[in-house]
């Protein structure tokens, strides 16, 4: 099959319909970004009255909170007042109860010294007892060595005392042993002697 010759006018028809393809491509590009801006618009709009309904209450929350603030500021001006003359009667109160409190304090630091002075003397018998129980702790320890050491001995020499009697009656009877197996013992083939002559 021949391949058609392209001219001039069929290269052209070519052109403008690639061209008019894109620009209804284009335009179709276009109109699917002006959707999407009007939306956005739309959701931008939305927010904004969200926030405004939002914000609105906060705000007036803000203006009641700052009326109560007032409210409350006279109300601490009527509280420092009271605390005025609070601290006007606690300084009368401690002009009236400093010589009473010195004098409480001056008893409680004789009482401690008094608390030391005997707990030192406690510490004192206390060290005393504890060298006394030492002492008699020593004196138990040197008795029950003394002890152990007479009971080892005492041990030692009853152990010599009957093991030389029994190694003595064991040797004894090992000799009697030996004597009686020598008795028993066949006597061998007795030697012929002959008669003097020489012949028998």
């Amino acid at each position: 099959m021949p391949m058609p010759k392209l001219d001039n006018e069929t290269i052209l028809l070519a052109f403008a319909v690639v061209t008019g393809l894109a620009l209804v491509l284009q335009t179709i590009i276009l109109l699917a970004i002006a959707a999407a801006l009007r939306k956005a618009a739309n959701s931008v709009r939305e927010e904004a009255e969200n926030l405004r309904t939002s914000v609105m209450p906060v705000i007036y929350d803000a203006r009641d909170l700052l009326a109560n603030t007032q409210t409350s500021l006279a109300s601490a001006q009527a509280g420092l007042a009271t605390a005025q003359e609070f601290l006007a009667n606690a300084q009368g109160f401690y002009t009236r109860v400093a010589p009473k409190v010195e004098t409480a304090a001056a008893d409680l630091v004789q009482i401690t010294q008094t608390l030391r002075q005997q707990t030192a003397e406690f510490h004192s018998s206390a060290a005393d007892v504890l060298e006394k129980v030492r002492r008699q702790g020593n004196r138990l320890d040197e008795m029950f060595t003394s002890l152990l050491n007479a009971t080892d001995r005492a041990g030692g020499f009853v152990v010599d005392s009957v093991s030389r009697p029994v190694q003595q009656v064991s040797s004894m009877l090992r000799s009697v042993k030996a004597f009686v197996e020598t008795l028993r013992k066949p006597l061998g083939p007795r030697p012929h002697i002959l008669p003097p002559g020489g012949r028998e």
